[in-house]
């Protein structure tokens, strides 16, 4: 297997020393508009021959794919973030080669009832191409990082092996970090997380099937393993409600995330300011007007996630809640992932989120290169058998646990 992983952030660069110390595959291009950022995350991997960097813009559909077959990769790894989704998803369709990707196509709001009708889902756009994809023999690999991904992951393997009628699928995140110095420093992406806070949260019913909500909607306390404790959790928008229903047999799926009320007020200023929006507006500077989106100003205005682990204290909880019956008796389980940050950072230089996040697509990638895993067309975690992911996430040095609620 030879990889170009688009994406030299904080996730890209956890990827690439997790990846490091595999033997599954034969090289990896690490790519990004900023080469030295590309050059620092293998460098730091202390001059292991398979990896390289190159630059690359991750919107150029055609340098993309030419970068791909002047290193003859057969796989693309997107670490970027939801905005390049399609470019990439092309450029892989374009040069012959796999994809897997870490977040969906974006979504656009319902123009007339964005809080009880979906407009374009998440993913649809993939989705509609899974025929050409299958038609040509390769596999998009979409939502496989930690939410979305593990937690799928999880979704399947309670419908082989835990349940045998399932009433709900809950996917409930939660955490107890906190960054020294900081009154508000997310631990992810701000662009991402505005996306999937203020955008209408997606419910799945059967027989309803997909519909919105208000942002923040249905609030319930989570109490969540290893000594991380109740969260309050809210809806939000979130692949998994998206992908669960496609592969798994449940009659509702729902997404929950803890975000803790200053951190929703905070995103709901910004959106009274409008400082959530994507489109450009025209400013004023030094050199004349200039052309900025407001999101990005924030996420300029913030600290790099990546740069948090010495500051983070704490761990994060992924984890899917299922609810239903077995062998006759009702039954509710929580399958879930912690990462202690002192942990992350000690083993692997990288704060406990964006390793959380890395190593799944690492994983599946591994799965894909031995023939564990294989497939044609646009499939989600769901569509592959669970066990042997699992198992290969422990051997990893990173188990996952399973409560009994």
């Amino acid at each position: 297997m030879r990889v170009l992983l688009v994406g030299a952030g904080g996730v890209g660069t956890a990827v690439t020393r997790i990846a490091a110390r595999r033997p599954f595959f034969e090289a990896m291009v690490v790519a990004d508009h900023d080469l030295s950022r590309a050059e620092a995350a293998v460098a730091a991997l202390g001059g292991e021959s398979r990896f390289l960097a190159a630059r690359v813009d991750a919107n150029d559909e055609a340098a993309v794919a030419e970068l791909l077959r002047a290193h003859a990769c057969d796989t693309l790894l997107n670490a970027t973030d939801p905005r390049f989704v399609m470019p990439l998803f092309r450029a892989a369709r374009a040069a012959g080669a796999d994809y897997l990707d870490m977040a969906m196509s974006l979504s656009r709001p319902h123009p007339e009832r964005p809080w009880e009708e979906c407009g374009e889902k998440l993913g649809d756009a993939q989705f509609a191409a899974s025929g050409e994809w299958a038609g040509a023999g390769s596999l998009a690999l979409v939502g496989m990082g930690v939410e979305p991904g593990l937690s799928d992951v999880f979704a399947r393997h309670a419908a082989d092996e835990l349940f045998d009628d399932i009433e709900e699928i809950g996917v409930r995140d939660g955490a107890n970090l906190t960054v020294d110095g900081y009154d508000f420093a997310p631990s992810f992406s701000i662009w991402t997380t505005i996306e999937e806070c203020l955008n209408p949260p997606v419910v799945y019913e059967a027989g309803r099937g997909w519909f919105t909500t208000e942002p923040f909607s249905e609030p319930e306390v989570f109490d969540f393993p290893e000594g991380i404790g109740p969260v309050e959790c809210v809806n939000v928008e979130h692949e998994e409600v998206l992908l669960v229903p496609r592969w798994v047999d449940a009659r509702r799926v729902t997404f929950k995330y803890g975000l803790g009320s200053e951190f929703i007020d905070t995103l709901r200023t910004l959106h009274r300011l409008g400082l959530d929006r994507v489109e450009p507006v025209t400013v004023r500077g030094a050199r004349g007007a200039v052309s900025v989106s407001p999101r990005d100003v924030v996420a300029a205005c913030l600290p790099d996630p990546a740069t948090l682990g010495d500051r983070m204290r704490g761990k994060t909880c992924a984890g899917t809640w299922v609810r239903g019956t077995k062998d006759g008796a009702e039954r509710e389980v929580y399958l879930y992932h912690v990462v202690d940050n002192e942990w992350s950072m000690a083993e692997y230089g990288s704060q406990a989120v964006v390793w959380q996040t890395a190593v799944n697509p690492v994983i599946a990638l591994e799965l894909l290169a031995t023939g564990a895993w294989s497939g044609s067309g646009v499939l989600g975690p769901e569509a592959f058998p669970a066990r042997p992911f699992l198992d290969l996430l422990t051997a990893y040095g990173s188990p996952w646990g399973l409560r009994e609620q």
